[in-house]
């Protein structure tokens, strides 16, 4: 892909991200709060494409807003704890419950015994997309302080906007791929499924 089809592509991820209202909230809310190295990534932004693709309302389908940040001053649970209460404070419901906030630099500390594979440490948030088990998942938006929005997508967004689901080739198949693919298909039946 060009380099124009890919910002062509990031233009139009952002004009969508723009239109959704609950994600734009969710966006806002978090600038205000200053967390370090922020994103909100995965299933909010990609979901919210896949809405516009396939003509569903903004916000269909969307279960939580995964909000990872990273701060490896304190890899103590106790701080990221502190860290997703403020964040709870924030929001009124349903975003309150929604959003899900998870420190970046500590990820490598429970990962092996919740989905029992090997996790080397992260160097920044965005490093953590390129170990997401989709590239179509990869996905994170943050809003800057002079209302730009950024993208980091490390597999670029052809998938994305193809609605398609491959997994992550620079990693091993994920334990929890195939109920991956069951959940979004029953939301967005217009997937194509590549296997491994």
């Amino acid at each position: 892909m060009s380099r124009a089809e890919s910002s062509a592509l990031t233009d139009r991820l952002v004009e969508i991200v723009r239109r959704d209202a609950g994600l734009m909230q969710v966006l806002t809310t978090v600038r205000g709060l200053d967390l370090p190295d922020w994103r909100i990534v995965s299933g909010a932004v990609y979901q919210s494409v896949w809405n516009a693709l396939t003509g569903r309302p903004a916000g269909y389908g969307i279960k939580d807003y995964d909000l990872a940040y990273f701060d490896a001053s304190d890899l103590s649970y106790e701080a990221e704890d502190i860290v997703i209460r403020r964040v709870a404070a924030a929001f009124d419901e349903p975003f309150r419950s929604q959003v899900e906030v998870r420190n970046q630099a500590r990820v490598h500390l429970w990962f092996q015994d919740r989905f029992g594979e090997p996790y080397a440490p992260l160097g920044s948030t965005d490093q953590a997309l390129d170990r997401f088990v989709a590239p179509a998942f990869a996905v994170g938006v943050r809003l800057e302080a002079d209302d730009r929005l950024t993208v980091a997508a490390p597999f670029g967004l052809e998938d994305v906007f193809a609605l398609t689901l491959r997994p992550n080739p620079d990693r091993p198949l994920a334990r929890g791929w195939t109920r991956a693919i069951d959940n979004a298909r029953a939301r967005w039946p217009e997937l194509t499924v590549i296997a491994a």
